[in-house]
């Protein structure tokens, strides 16, 4: 059994030790037992739509309300962040009861304000989005001989000028039965935070069913306004109501009211509870996902290949002949040396803006740490889509906890520089805080005022933004200065030589360093290019994105070409006698994030060329922008941090008075 085996093993004992009593899943919460009859009610989200990328609130259109009011569903950190807004809804169903033709409600006249407002969302595409027990509504389409599967409907439908509502939901739920002696409570689901009393042996007995699938068809059905007009919610629709999806037939008028009709039929199916899921993530294209590791293997096995020689002929030759001779024949050797044993006083010399470098490598190192911590539990299973916005909260915890982190690469890296002084480490701390959060903080108000402005439910909340500033301030803050404080006790890392008063001049080169450092980018995206793609369409095109399991070796494989493209580069710099090596080994791999921007500028051009309006292009540009800030600092702490070791431990072997 491997290492990997045994670390999941572990943590699965762990979580098996605390839910004994719960009848732990993975798969994002526990199973609920409904009764025959038992209420089923049905939850929506937000409007959403590849188109804009705005969501919206589902009762800023003119839907059916339930009685009682709307009321929001429990939400999480994480939830608020990615726009969702999910609340209660009139659709209810009763378990294992299957109804035609019910009425559900007749709209108010549609006013020239909602006439027109439906209109421009049928034309931008917007998507329906519901819940039932936790489990989101997919629709199978037939194109072309293949069946697509999409989460939500659309609004409504324009054919030759005419605006067409889908007014009739033909609704089909999956049931299991209920095959365990006991439920718990639902667990981060925003179902519902009451507790579900435990069945009694003599309940046990009765038939129970859990919701292992939810699928809709939405239609658009011709309705007599005037024969419902004494009807209640619920009742039945005087008229047969014949469901086809392939045809439409209820224009939306100016001044005329919409009239809402459903259906449910239920459906005993052999899909149990743990893998009700899988209709969702069914992993698509995985040969291409091999493909892009293979790819990536090439690209490492080619640089491992270059490092390799560096490291067994090169270095090793020339430090054996170097070794091997007396003081005399050295000194007279000196005289005629070329390369990197030239820059030997010169190769630990302070860089330019030590401070500003000090700082992006700790902001590097928390963003990396927090990536891979990220990526590895949601691999292991932790983080389920099942469990709205716990990705982005589990993100938004690690990056906190991970200031120790930061404060303490950074204090370290500040006082090796300053060979071991102590001066400035708290005002280093305080800025590595402050450095990538403040970046993130104006982009994302930026674009937030867009948001409120389109009145979007993408926007972040007023008291949202207190709370992170908050988080901010009162705990990553204070955890960063005590990773400085750390930092500043350890004893920093002593150079292997000695650096001359002046400083050596170097060479005119041939070609512009910068250039070279800025093409090596293009190796670390190699690796990268393929999965990012698959990473852009869930977050843009709303597919769900779960091959973490593949994202966590591309990840790795990444940290390992960013290591070596950087080691690579700085000691060719060396070679040509240029030791101002500290920034080219930071942008050598951080450069990277440059060809990631210009993929997405291709990616809005090419895949989203349907996006609506310059807010919609800013969103997307400034989102993107933001990723790309975060990569740079994570790859580029990668090379940095690779190539201060490879120059420590090259001069390291040097013996000199």
């Amino acid at each position: 059994m491997g290492l990997f085996d045994q670390f999941r093993i572990w943590v699965l004992t762990i979580c098996l030790v605390f839910q004994s009593g719960y009848g732990f899943y993975l798969p994002g919460s526990y199973p609920h037992k409904y009764g025959v009859g038992d209420d089923l009610w049905v939850k929506v989200n937000s409007l959403t739509s590849i188109d804009t990328e705005m969501p919206f609130s589902y009762y800023s259109l003119p839907f059916c309300t339930p009685d009682g009011g709307i009321k929001d569903s429990a939400e999480n950190l994480g939830e608020l962040l990615m726009g969702d807004r999910i609340e209660n809804s009139p659709y209810r169903f009763n378990m294992y009861k299957n109804e035609t033709e019910i009425f559900l409600c007749k709209t108010d006249p549609l006013s020239a304000e909602k006439f027109n407002l439906l209109k421009k969302r049928i034309d931008e595409m917007y998507q329906v989005n519901l819940i039932l027990d936790n489990l989101p509504a997919i629709r199978y389409t037939k194109k072309e001989g293949f069946v697509l599967r999409w989460t939500g409907y659309p609004v409504g439908v324009k054919l030759q000028d005419v605006y067409y509502i889908f007014n009739h939901l033909k609704f089909n739920v999956l049931v299991h039965k209920y095959e365990e002696a006991n439920v718990a409570r639902l667990m981060g689901t925003g179902d519902t935070p009451d507790m579900i009393p435990s069945i009694r042996k003599g309940d046990s007995d009765k038939p129970g069913y859990m919701v292992v699938g939810f699928e809709v068809i939405p239609c658009s059905v011709m309705h007599n306004v005037d024969s419902v007009k004494n009807l209640q919610k619920y009742g039945k629709y005087p008229n047969t109501v014949k469901c086809d999806p392939n045809t439409v037939s209820m224009p939306i008028k100016e001044g005329q009211p919409l009239v809402f009709t459903y259906e449910v039929t239920f459906e005993e199916s052999d899909i149990k509870w743990p893998s009700r899921w899988d209709a969702y993530l069914k992993m698509e294209g995985s040969k291409v996902h091999w493909f892009s590791i293979l790819n990536s293997l090439m690209v490492i096995t080619f640089l491992a290949g270059i490092v390799l020689v560096i490291f067994l002929r090169t270095v090793r030759r020339d430090l054996t002949r170097y070794e091997e001779l007396d003081k005399e024949a050295q000194a007279q050797m000196n005289e005629e040396l070329s390369g990197w044993k030239l820059v030997v006083g010169d190769v630990f010399r302070a860089p330019t803006n030590p401070a500003l470098l000090c700082i992006m490598v700790g902001d590097g190192v928390q963003i990396l740490g927090m990536a891979v911590v990220t990526i590895l539990f949601a691999a292991l299973g932790f983080m389920s889509p099942a469990s709205r916005g716990t990705l982005v909260t589990g993100m938004l915890f690690f990056y906190m906890i991970l200031g120790i982190a930061a404060g303490y690469a950074a204090v370290r890296l500040w006082r090796t520089i300053g060979c071991g002084d102590n001066k400035g480490w708290v005002s280093v701390s305080w800025k590595v805080a402050c450095f990538f959060p403040g970046i993130a903080f104006l982009i994302l108000t930026t674009l937030n005022f867009l948001l409120w402005g389109s009145h979007s439910t993408g926007a972040i909340p007023f008291s949202l933004f207190v709370i992170l500033l908050l988080l901010w301030f009162c705990i990553s803050v204070p955890l960063t200065l005590v990773g400085g404080y750390f930092g500043a006790k350890a004893s920093h890392i002593e150079y292997p030589v000695r650096t001359n008063q002046i400083p050596r001049e170097i060479p005119a080169q041939k070609y512009p360093s910068w250039l070279l450092v800025l093409g090596a980018g293009t190796l670390p995206f190699g690796t990268l290019f393929i999965e990012l793609f698959f990473i852009m369409s869930s977050i843009w095109m709303g597919r769900v994105y779960y091959v973490f399991g593949f994202l966590f070796i591309v990840l790795i494989l990444l940290v390992v070409v960013c290591a070596e493209v950087s080691l690579v580069l700085t000691y060719m710099h060396l070679c040509v006698e240029d030791w101002k090596w500290w920034w080219k080994s930071f942008f050598a791999s951080g450069s990277v994030a440059i060809y990631i921007f210009l993929y997405s500028v291709n990616y809005l051009v090419f895949d989203l060329k349907n996006l609506s309006g310059p807010v919609s292009a800013t969103l997307y540009l400034g989102y993107s922008l933001f990723m790309v800030v975060a990569i740079m600092l994570a790859t580029g702490t990668i090379g940095f941090l690779s190539s201060f070791w490879f120059v420590h431990y090259l001069f390291s072997s040097v013996k000199l008075d």
